[in-house]
C-alpha cells in the first residue's frame, strides 16, 4: 500500500511539473499574440502569423487555444492574476485601511496595462463587432470595479458599503478621462499621483453621498450587469428562490405584501403573462426606496425584468 502511494504521489508530481511547463509555453505563445495584436491590430493578425512568429505547429497552437480569443483570455488571466499576486504582497503586514496601500493597489494594474500596451487593444474591441470580446473586456473591467469597491469599504468603512460600486466607477470614468487627455495633450504625470489626486476628489464626494443616503446607481447593479455581460440568465426556479428569501427575511406592509403576492402568482403560472407581471415590477420596486431593504428588492426585481425581456 505504501508503494502504491508513493508511485501516486510521483506521478501527481510528474503530471504538476508537466502542467506547469505547459502553462509556461501557453502563456508564451500568448505573449507572442499580445506583440501582434499591438504592432498589426487584432483582426489584422492571423493564427498564421502567431504559429510563424512563435515557431509552433498548426496542432500546438490549437491544443492551447481554440481561436484568437482564447489568446485574450490567457492574457487577461494573466493581467488580472499579476495584479492579484502583487496587490496581495503589497498588503502583507500593513493595516488594510492604509491609504497609501490603496494608492499603490490601483496603480499597478495602469501600469500592467500601459507595460503591456492593452489599453488600445481593448478600445479597439469595445468598438468592434466582436461579441465573445467585447464580453471578456467588460468582465475584466466588471471585476475591477468589484474590487475597488471592496477596497474602499475595507479603507473607509463599513457605512460605505451602499456607495462603493459607484464610487468606483466614479474613480474609473475619472482616471479613463484623465489618461485620455494627457495622452492627446502630451502631458506627463506619474501613475501614483494620479491615483493619488483623483482618490482626495473622492475623499470629497464620500461625506455628500453618506450624508444624503442617496446613489445614482443601486449596488445590486452589479449583479445585474454580470448577468448582463456574462448571459448568465437566472432561471424561473432561481427568481422564485429569490422571491422566498424576500418573503423570510422582509415584514411587508399591506400593499407590498399585495404586489409581492400577485407577482410570485404570475411566476407560478404555466404561461407568465408578461402584460399582466411587467407592470407590478416598478410599484414594488419604489415601495422600498430608501429603506434597509432597498438592494435586496432591486436585485430582484432587476433580475426579474431582465428574464422578461429575454424571454416574452
Amino acid at each position: 500500500m505504501l508503494k502504491l502511494y508513493k508511485r501516486m504521489m510521483t506521478w501527481n508530481i510528474d503530471r504538476l511539473a508537466v502542467g506547469g511547463c505547459m502553462n509556461k509555453r501557453r502563456r508564451k505563445v500568448a505573449d507572442i499574440a499580445l506583440k501582434l495584436f499591438v504592432e498589426k491590430g487584432f483582426q489584422q493578425t492571423s493564427i498564421q502569423d502567431i504559429i510563424e512568429q512563435a515557431n509552433i505547429s498548426k496542432g500546438t497552437f490549437y491544443n492551447y487555444f481554440s481561436n484568437k480569443n482564447d489568446c485574450i483570455a490567457e492574457i487577461l488571466e494573466e493581467l488580472r492574476e499579476d495584479a492579484r499576486q502583487i496587490r496581495m504582497k503589497m498588503q502583507v503586514g500593513k493595516d488594510e485601511k492604509d491609504r497609501t496601500v490603496l494608492i499603490e493597489q490601483i496603480s499597478i494594474l495602469t501600469r500592467l496595462n500601459r507595460e503591456r500596451n492593452l489599453t488600445t487593444i481593448f478600445e479597439a474591441i469595445l468598438n468592434s463587432n466582436e461579441v465573445e470580446l467585447k464580453k471578456l473586456v467588460l468582465n475584466h473591467r466588471i471585476h475591477e470595479m468589484e474590487w475597488l469597491a471592496g477596497r474602499f469599504v475595507d479603507v473607509y468603512g463599513e457605512e460605505l458599503k451602499n456607495f462603493a460600486f459607484e464610487l468606483s466607477i466614479l474613480f474609473y470614468g475619472m482616471m479613463h478621462y484623465i489618461l485620455f487627455t494627457m495622452k492627446i495633450t502630451n502631458s506627463a504625470q506619474s501613475i501614483h499621483r494620479i491615483v493619488e489626486v483623483l482618490l482626495s476628489y473622492l475623499e470629497v464626494i464620500i461625506p455628500i453621498m453618506t450624508e444624503k443616503g442617496t446613489t445614482l446607481i443601486d449596488p445590486s447593479s452589479l449583479h445585474f450587469l454580470q448577468a448582463r455581460v456574462e448571459r448568465k440568465m437566472p432561471s424561473l426556479q432561481e427568481l422564485l428562490d429569490l422571491a422566498k428569501d424576500l418573503e423570510e427575511n422582509i415584514t411587508f406592509t399591506t400593499d407590498q405584501q399585495d404586489l409581492y403576492d400577485t407577482i410570485v402568482s404570475e411566476l407560478k403560472r404555466e404561461r407568465i403573462r408578461k402584460v399582466v407581471l411587467q407592470p407590478l415590477i416598478k410599484p414594488f420596486q419604489q415601495s422600498f426606496v430608501q429603506t434597509e431593504k432597498e438592494h435586496e428588492v432591486n436585485n430582484f426585481t432587476n433580475l426579474l425584468w431582465y428574464y422578461l425581456r429575454v424571454h416574452y
